[in-house]
């Protein structure tokens, strides 16, 4: 389980339970690519400015819907590794409510040991792309709370 304060939800600590299994930096690496591979294609539509993560040295594009209260990500990077840290995220927190999302704290990155094996720059572009898809969920959660209130 995880040792923050809120317990990670169910698919993403499966996922960090699984990169702390492997102790070996170039084993994660693998791990990264396995989900690059899995990720579905972005429509090319979506890769728009107001899609782009801010902060990353790579091109990274977030897409999120709200489908009956649920948040569905999508996203895409012009570099494997980092293709493969968006996977992982959206693996991770797809199908959550956007309350569930907001509670989740960026500790579960030290948890999958991937800070030491990432350049300073890639472990902060997954910060940024994590920070993005919380920004995303809160928007769902303040137009729902709005519409609620009128």
């Amino acid at each position: 389980m995880s040792t923050a304060a809120q317990p990670l939800p169910a698919n993403l600590d499966r996922i960090v339970q699984r990169f702390k299994r492997r102790s070996d930096p170039k084993q994660r690496y693998q791990q990264l690519l396995w989900y690059a591979k899995k990720l579905d294609a972005m429509p090319e539509a979506d890769k728009t400015p107001e899609n782009k993560v801010s902060g990353c040295v790579s091109q990274v594009y977030i897409t999120a819907d709200l489908e009956d209260g649920k948040v569905w990500y999508h996203g895409d990077s012009d570099a494997q590794l980092v293709k493969g840290l968006v996977a992982l995220l959206i693996q991770g927190l797809n199908g959550l409510t956007p309350e569930e999302i907001l509670q989740v704290t960026p500790d579960f990155i030290e948890e999958t040991g991937l800070k030491v094996s990432l350049t300073p720059s890639r472990a902060n572009g997954f910060y940024n792309i994590f920070q993005t898809m919380k920004k995303k969920a809160l928007g769902f959660q303040i137009a729902t709370s709005s519409q609620e209130n009128n």
